[in-house]
């Protein structure tokens, strides 16, 4: 059974359809970013200690680039999902008491 997962592109936000195992080398078709990275990691989280939410994660120096990190899940972002850092976290706020 082949299983097929949709992800977002950290780079250009397209919607990436993967179908079976990331490879080190798979690239975004939209803008040519490497898919197998941090920023595409479900795992990833700039807050955390080494940046990675898995203790046993290696130090990646340049998390735009593609790594051999076997804790690597790909993110499960919806297309309707902030697209900048910027969006009011109070209308996010007020909007989970909306009916």
């Amino acid at each position: 059974m082949l299983l097929t997962e949709t992800m977002i592109c950290h780079a250009c936000r397209a919607d990436l359809k993967i179908e079976g195992y990331i490879s080190r080398s798979d690239e975004c078709p939209q803008c040519g970013a490497d898919i197998h990275c941090c920023l595409n990691c479900t795992n990833y989280d700039p807050h955390a200690h080494n940046k990675c939410r898995e203790p046993q994660a290696e130090w990646v120096t340049d998390r735009e680039k593609a790594n051999f990190c076997d804790f690597f899940i790909p993110n499960k972002l919806s297309p309707g999902a902030a697209t900048s850092p910027a969006s009011d976290p109070r209308s996010a706020f007020n909007n989970l008491f909306k009916k």
